[in-house]
């Protein structure tokens, strides 16, 4: 107990670039663990898709250890926009044709790296080191101490887990698909390809314009205790969770497109609709409303998600 009292210590005390590394250096060792359950039930009976599931939960695992360990639940923040990347991997190869790859696949990888980056790197430039963790999280520690391991474990870390693997499950069908005579560039593109586009890259370009407007408006200290209402925060009160939503229904047009049978995968962004609307964005608003005195203001005279005129009546 001493020996990790001491390493505790000494993790939380090191410089946000430090802590950077030794996050990357833990989902290495997540990454590496997952892919060790991987190689271990392939020769069973199981559906890969259980298998990368099973994987998935082994490496949150880990990191629910190392997050108990340093006393920061944050260590699962960064999971949520690097995980669809390794499961788009461990689908890919599981292609006979692997390592061709499809217009659509090379359409939809680039912009799953793309959502990839943008979130991860929103959560470098805001996450401060060891010494900060998640807004939501240190309320649940300090209000629920002796049951906080249980609240990490399952409404933190498993929870988000299962639900990015659902959203996940369009993927399969985009990345499991035999390509048309063997070449990337016979595989022509349907029209869902394009609406999956659209709403894909329009669902990143929404979430990067959110997060440049409100970090700019939070720097400023003159805005402190004030609510942002300029630019997409005008039309509504959560752009950024709206591009959240878009992007994984964007997964499943492509996914929709490359085999309609996969119809089913649905249940991601159904279930990334029911986490934002359910969960993600009233929490924030309760916040909000403690927080900011003007945002009761705010909610009656902007959209809670989708941006449409919103007319105050108690102003007329």
């Amino acid at each position: 107990m001493r020996n990790i009292t001491k390493l505790r210590l000494k993790i939380q005390k090191s410089s946000k670039i430090a802590a950077l590394g030794t996050i990357s250096i833990i989902y290495l060792i997540a990454l590496g663990i997952a892919w060790i359950i991987t190689q271990i039930l392939q020769n069973s009976p199981l559906h890969p898709l259980l298998i990368a599931l099973i994987a998935d939960i082994g490496a949150t695992l880990f990191i629910f250890l190392v997050s108990g360990i340093v006393e920061n639940a944050s260590t699962y923040d960064p999971y949520w926009s690097v995980a669809p990347i390794f499961v788009l991997i461990y689908f890919w190869q599981l292609n006979p044709e692997f390592p061709l790859l499809s217009l659509r696949q090379i359409i939809v990888m680039v912009l799953v790296l793309l959502w990839t980056f943008r979130l991860t790197g929103n959560w470098i430039s805001t996450w401060r080191g060891w010494s900060h963790e998640d807004w939501r999280y240190a309320k649940f520690r300090q209000e629920n101490p002796k049951l906080f391991w249980l609240i990490n474990l399952t409404g933190i870390q498993l929870f988000p887990t299962i639900i990015v693997f659902m959203g996940c499950l369009s993927l399969w069908p985009i990345f499991t698909s035999p390509l048309t005579e063997g070449t990337s560039s016979a595989f022509p593109l349907h029209w869902g390809d394009y609406v999956g586009i659209i709403v894909t890259l329009g669902a990143i370009g929404l979430e990067f314009v959110a997060d440049i407007q409100i970090h700019r408006f939070t720097k400023n200290a003159q805005n402190q205790g004030k609510t942002i209402k300029t630019g997409l925060w005008r039309v509504s009160r959560h752009p950024n969770y709206l591009g959240e939503i878009l992007f994984w229904w964007g997964l499943y047009c492509f996914g929709l497109s490359a085999n309609p049978s996969f119809w089913w995968v649905i249940i991601g962004p159904i279930m990334m609709i029911a986490l934002f609307l359910g969960i993600s964005i009233p929490m924030m608003e309760k916040r909000n409303l403690k927080r900011r005195s003007d945002y009761h203001l705010y909610q009656q005279s902007t959209s809670k998600l989708i941006p449409f005129p919103k007319i105050n009546s108690k102003s007329h």
